[in-house]
């Protein structure tokens, strides 16, 4: 059987920006009906983004099998050329020839305050990608993309009998109750944090059980108090694993996912694939920006018989 992963989510640039100043100094609270001003930033550095090619990336370092579709702008040759590298399939990923790549710019001030501008570019044509034309894979994810392309995806998916895991991330708040509630009834798997799992039965009326038991599993994350699964009817308590330094969450979420998916490939248990994810997340955070830490997927196995006792 083929245990390779679909990746279904955005691929984008990060530009950040950093403000050697604070933003209330150059911000009058009476004046904010007509602010304009400009911020000197001194330093500038672009990062790989996006959450299917953080995931991707994570996953092809633990020895994985993941194909990553998405979409990408007409400015988008060095990402494809930087998966080339990585030895990560572009074959559905399709280049939105009139559109730019999907792109944060960030600019941070010396309180960590952020200002943020987001262009979808290429993300909105997510839509235009079929599953179909991925061929056989073991499982999918449906990761934050265009939410078009979600609700095609998913449904792709299920007619296609391809399980997948429901990853809403930042554009849960675009669904209806009914969308969601159309997505965990297609789904195998949802993976949340702790407020877009309030969200999730806030906006759908169901209880935290009533999503689970129309799972196999439902996935919530809790930050540093770790991680709860629920699957088969029961709960798995799964602990944060420290991390060597605590750097930048950037892309920590995307790295845990790789992990569960990572597990449900090769038929782990529950508690096993949630430690995994765990110490992805722990890697992931000693490092700045989604795509530089390197590691290879011996010595992930060994960070994971060292912290848990035995070997996945």
């Amino acid at each position: 059987m083929t245990k390779t992963t679909l990746i279904c989510g955005s691929l984008a640039f990060d530009k950040i920006m950093q403000f050697d100043g604070r933003f209330s100094e150059s911000l009058l609270a009476d004046q904010l009906h007509k602010i304009n001003v400009s911020f000197l930033v001194p330093t500038l550095r672009t990062e790989y983004g996006g959450c299917a090619a953080n995931i991707a990336y994570n996953l092809n370092m633990l020895g994985g099998d993941p194909l990553i579709m998405a979409t990408i702008g007409q400015d988008g040759g060095e990402y494809l050329e930087r998966f080339a590298q990585l030895g990560i399939s572009t074959r559905a990923i399709r280049t939105i020839g009139h559109a730019y790549t999907a792109q944060c710019f960030v600019t941070a001030d010396l309180d960590n305050n952020q200002i943020n501008a987001f262009h979808p570019g290429a993300m909105q044509f997510a839509h235009e990608n079929n599953v179909a034309d991925a061929g056989a894979v073991r499982v999918a994810i449906i990761a934050p993309d265009g939410s078009d392309g979600m609700l095609k995806h998913a449904r792709d998916c299920a007619a296609l009998g391809v399980p997948f895991m429901f990853d809403p991330g930042q554009q849960l708040g675009r669904f209806s109750g009914a969308e969601l509630i159309e997505f965990i009834n297609q789904a195998s798997y949802v993976a949340a944090n702790d407020y877009e799992c309030e969200m999730l039965m806030d906006r759908t009326g169901l209880t935290l059980p009533q999503i689970a038991e129309r799972l196999e599993a439902l996935i919530v994350t809790r930050g540093e108090k770790g991680s709860d699964i629920y699957a088969g009817g029961e709960r798995f308590e799964i602990a944060c694993v420290q991390a060597t330094a605590v750097v930048d969450p950037t892309g920590c979420g995307d790295a845990f996912r790789a992990g569960l998916l990572y597990g449900i490939t090769n038929d782990f248990d529950w508690p096993t694939t949630g430690r995994l994810a765990s110490l992805m997340g722990a890697i992931k955070i000693a490092h700045q920006g989604g795509q530089n830490h390197v590691v290879s997927a011996a010595q992930i196995a060994q960070q994971f018989e060292a912290a848990f006792g035995y070997r996945y």
